[in-house]
């Protein structure tokens, strides 16, 4: 099953966390800075955590050099 969720990413903050908001969407935020894609990385790293599936099964959709992004979580291991 696959599914859609609206994150918005704050990149160089102190500390790595993800709040989850009540329409369902994401505030991740990121020790990384949006450089190289370094923000991606550790963004795709910590959902993959969060909903345990691997990493290859987290795409970001929309808005990769953007701080609002449309990530798609394929939950099927």
């Amino acid at each position: 099953m696959q599914k859609k969720v609206k994150v918005k990413v704050k990149p160089n903050s102190k500390q790595q966390k993800i709040e989850e908001q009540t329409d369902g969407s994401l505030n991740v935020h990121l020790k990384s800075p949006p450089v190289d894609g370094k923000a991606n990385e550790e963004l795709i790293k910590l959902l993959a955590e969060k909903f345990n599936v691997p990493l290859s099964h987290i795409q970001i959709k929309l808005g990769a050099t953007s701080r609002q992004k449309l990530v798609e979580i394929d939950t099927e291991v």
